[in-house]
């Protein structure tokens, strides 16, 4: 019947997609990871608090309690711990999380190892057997020639699905991939944008006067130092944020091409395959079984490379989720994306409350002491010749110790008070003197307008700087990677591991029937020609 005779071989691919998760990923995280856990806020560099530090967890019980992420999914068996069971839960910077998570991509390892040997030396005894002890090919066989052709289909179809499926999973999960990264990047160019517009709005109150009156000398030396440190954060959020997205991006182009020539090239052979074992061009077949033999190992190992690369974004999905219900625990997910440094946002949040608090103070005594006030001539640079209706005071947000105050009565909001403050605005003569009922001049409208302004922009920005410091931003952000991200994430990462299972092991059952399918042929047209010949001898015999 069929004998099993084949002629494979190896030729070692070009693990880009293992490149892409090495270096892509792990050189954005490398200068995370290889922190101490103990280190939290405190380090600076010239003076400055750098934002890229570790957050400071929140005081009390919540801030010194840790939290092991996705520990039920990672108890996995750690082959570095005589296997073990693994239980430090998401974390990789752990050398064992990797070895347990490794381990679950093994078979696939294994089976390419094992096909690379076993028929490296099937190859080399059949080699040798056709080599020292030629015989003319005899029993042919009907059934086994049908059934070899039949099975030669059926895999070469399989191969056609398998590359389809790898091609379609490659492109889903490199659109969900980019897309994750875009949202990561907008996320952090959204904290850039704003940190520096409260720098902005800093810078501006520093400048800010109402007739001569400037903000008090502490408060705008209070201003630089923080100037300093806003800009020196957003400038290193910024920055860290542009190269390791542009590396990540590169990473996954090269991990996207890879996976569309092995597409293409395991398509490629499947089909020349078919096609000379059809056409009976032996040579050609063993040859592309050379080749094949090399490219299934290698795809073998691309299986388990993204089978470990498929449980690592699933336990990294869990792990966020966990870390959401968690924000103040210490985790693993400090050391990739730790909240923005507490000490930091604290004390711009702290700032801006209080030049927000100082500048509607100065305005407030111009209204109180100036403009409502009704001075006569002699009063001098006091008098503008103030009059009509009393204008209405500037409501403060926040009491002299910076806690949140309501609004009261007769009091205009900060978001409206320009509008309203139009009504009192006087027209004057060349001398500055109201000619019109009024109680502000044009310039003193122009000068409280600008500490308005200021002061409503930073009262503004101010949920954005709580959001910083309680970690809520951060929180925000894993939600949304979890809700919207994770799930494609997870499922076309399969279907890249399993395309390339079904194209690896259809293949491999090609390249076998191959040489199965041309032995049949061949022993098929021997076996007519023989059965002619002797016909034509008993012909001539008669």
């Amino acid at each position: 019947m069929v004998c099993f005779r084949a002629n494979p071989s190896f030729f070692l691919l070009s693990f880009s997609a293992f490149l892409f998760i090495s270096s892509a990923f792990g050189n954005s995280l490398l200068h995370h990871t290889r922190r101490s856990p103990e280190v939290f806020v405190g380090r600076e560099y010239g003076g400055v608090v750098q934002w890229d530090t570790r957050r400071s967890l929140a005081e009390g019980s919540a801030g010194n309690s840790s939290l092991i992420l996705a520990e039920t999914r990672t108890y996995r068996k750690d082959p570095l711990d005589n296997f073990k069971r693994y239980s430090g839960g998401w974390n990789i910077s752990n050398q064992h999380y990797w070895a347990s998570v490794g381990l679950t991509a093994a078979p696939f390892f294994i089976i390419a190892g094992i096909w690379f040997v076993l028929f490296g030396l099937t190859l080399c005894i059949v080699c040798l057997r056709y080599c020292c002890c030629p015989r003319a090919p005899f029993g042919y066989s009907r059934a086994c020639y049908a059934l070899s052709l039949i099975l030669l289909i059926f895999f070469t179809l399989s191969a056609i699905a398998g590359c389809i499926v790898l091609y379609t999973g490659q492109g889903n999960f490199h659109s969900s991939t980019t897309s994750t990264l875009e949202y990561v990047v907008n996320q952090a160019d959204t904290i850039v944008e704003n940190l520096r517009n409260v720098s902005g709005y800093l810078a501006a109150a520093k400048g800010v006067a109402v007739d001569s009156i400037f903000l008090p000398s502490d408060v705008r030396k209070n201003i630089d130092n923080i100037e300093t440190k806003i800009n020196s954060s957003a400038s290193t959020l910024s920055q860290t944020t542009t190269d390791n997205s542009k590396s990540i991006q590169d990473g996954l182009d090269a991990v996207r091409l890879a996976l569309i020539i092995i597409a293409a090239i395991m398509l490629f052979l499947a089909f020349l395959g078919f096609l000379f074992s059809i056409l009976g061009l032996q040579p050609l077949v063993y040859f592309l079984v050379m080749i094949g033999w090399i490219l299934v190992a290698g795809t073998f190992i691309l299986c388990g490379v993204f089978l470990l690369l498929h449980n690592v974004v699933a336990d990294t999905c869990v792990a966020m989720d966990e870390w959401v219900q968690n924000p103040t625990a210490h985790t693993a997910l400090d050391d990739i994306l730790p909240c923005v440094d507490n000490a930091t946002a604290q004390e711009t949040l702290s700032q801006s409350k209080n030049v927000t608090y100082q500048l509607v103070v100065v305005v407030d005594r111009m209204i109180i002491n100036i403009s409502n006030v009704n001075f006569p001539p002699i009063a001098g640079p006091l008098y503008f010749n103030q009059s009509g209706p009393l204008m209405p005071v500037l409501c403060n947000p926040f009491y002299s110790n910076l806690k949140d105050r309501q609004c009261a009565t007769g009091e205009v909001h900060l978001n409206n008070a320009t509008e309203v403050w139009k009504n009192y605005v006087c027209q004057v003569s060349s001398s500055g003197i109201c000619t019109t009922p009024g109680r502000l001049t044009p310039t003193f409208y122009n000068q409280m307008a600008a500490a308005v302004n200021v002061s409503y922009g930073l009262y503004r920005y101010a949920p954005f700087l709580v959001n910083l410091e309680d970690c809520t931003f951060v929180r925000d952000t894993f939600t949304g990677i979890s809700n919207d991200h994770c799930p494609d994430l997870r499922r076309f990462s399969a279907w890249i591991y399993v395309g390339l299972v079904v194209v690896s092991a259809a293949v491999m059952f090609s390249l076998i029937f191959w040489v199965i399918y041309g032995r049949e042929r061949r022993h098929r047209v021997y076996t007519k020609r023989s059965t002619a010949r002797s016909l034509d001898n008993e012909n001539k015999a008669i």
